[in-house]
């Protein structure tokens, strides 16, 4: 079977690369890619949201399967027009895809599934949490204790163009639990615990994600949370007429009256991809064909006990800035050389040598027994990469303790 990927980040790396290991995999596209990616297929300079491009891309190789990695082109309705012209998609229509694409629309279908999430607030009063209604790369969600904290989140949200939507403030540990959805079963993929602001300690803006680490040993049984989290919300899409097939992310708060969900999203998350790949056993490209077919297993993901952890190497100036440009990357082979997994996200290729293009750069990944294994290796790989005024957390993961 020919696959093409869509998107240029390292949640897409992070597919690919799995991908490439199925034994059903004949070619490997990817639209439009990045240098690292470039090593596991064959690239094209077509973006990821250009439906008519896609399209011609998909007849031209015969793909047998589309994979829409960001969501973006998702809410944009792209794997619809795949659909119309007859392309198995796997991600979701643009109507299913609104369960990110919009904070309220999503309140709405939760209310509706009877699925406990956080309380809507009809005042902006301190502490609470405004996020932007519509898409925001990761950047959209303020938590605000005190009042200058609430005045610029406010601003913030106005900058984005969006509505707003104001939540309570929930308290407890946060974790990202992945379902495949094949439009009317939702099977547990696996869990991970991602480190969405810049600083060490959980200080300074949210980004779209600066490291993660799975398993998340104090979670309890995902199978059942996704049966009472994820399935009432893909059986109230279906309800609706507008099935959902894809990855299904839900964003939870574990609180001390149970699970509440914060978000939910539409796609594979990023950086948490990206520690779930390396534990994933099985075929991933026959996972999606039975989501896109719909008739995926009753059986939840295969994972192996060993874990992950991802450490994000960002620009200097992320998430101020996201186009930090032209710096030389160097130590990628030395890092993969030591067992690590590179995946890249904001690179480019000039001459022979690899650069930096765009906020996050890489994500460096390793594997372990433990978490504390697999945390000691993956930043022992991040020692050995450089480019100028690279930054990461240096508490990735510490929290899981071994």
């Amino acid at each position: 079977m020919n696959v093409v990927v869509v998107g240029s980040g390292a949640r897409e790396h992070a597919l690919a690369w799995r991908l490439a290991q199925s034994p059903r995999l004949d070619e490997l596209h990817i639209a439009p890619g990045n240098p690292g990616i470039a090593s596991l297929g064959t690239c094209h300079p077509v973006r990821a949201d250009d439906a008519d491009g896609l399209l011609d891309l998909a007849l031209t190789v015969e793909a047998g399967l589309v994979v829409i990695g960001p969501e973006g082109p998702l809410v944009a309705g792209v794997g619809d027009h795949l659909r119309q012209s007859g392309i198995k998609v796997f991600g979701p229509s643009a109507e299913a895809a609104r369960i990110e694409g919009s904070k309220t629309f999503a309140k709405d279908v939760l209310r509706a599934a009877g699925v406990p999430t956080a309380e809507s607030l009809a005042v902006a009063r301190v502490p609470c949490v405004v996020k932007a209604d519509g898409l925001a790369s990761g950047k959209g969600v303020f938590v605000c204790r005190t009042h200058d904290e609430l005045e610029e989140a406010l601003r913030a949200v106005q900058a984005f163009g969006s509505e707003l939507v104001i939540e309570e403030l929930l308290d407890g540990p946060e974790v990202s639990l992945f379902a495949l959805v094949d439009g009317h079963r939702a099977v547990a993929l696996g869990a991970a615990q991602d480190f969405k602001r810049i600083g060490d300690g959980d200080t300074g803006p949210n980004t779209g994600g600066m490291g993660a680490y799975s398993p998340v040993p104090w979670l309890g049984d995902a199978r059942q949370l996704v049966a009472d989290i994820h399935q009432p919300v893909v059986d109230e899409l279906a309800r609706r007429g507008s099935p959902f097939v894809g990855c299904l992310f839900a964003g939870l708060m574990m609180t001390g009256h149970g699970p509440k969900v914060l978000e939910f999203n539409a796609r594979f998350g990023d950086p948490e991809t990206q520690v779930l790949m390396p534990r994933l056993r099985g075929d991933l490209l026959e996972l999606l064909v039975a989501a896109s077919d719909h008739n995926l297993p009753d059986e939840p993901a295969d994972l192996t006990s060993d874990a992950a952890v991802t450490v994000v190497l960002a620009a200097p100036d992320y998430p101020t800035n996201s186009s930090y440009t032209g710096a030389p990357i160097t130590g990628l082979d030395a890092a993969e050389a030591a067992g690590a997994l590179v995946f890249h996200a904001g690179t480019a290729v000039r001459g022979d040598t690899v650069v930096t293009n765009g906020g996050r750069i890489l994500s460096v990944t390793a594997t372990g027994t433990s978490i504390a294994e697999a945390r000691d290796r993956a930043y022992g790989a991040v020692d050995l990469i450089a480019f100028d005024g690279a930054r990461c957390r240096s508490d990735i993961a510490a929290v899981a303790g071994a």
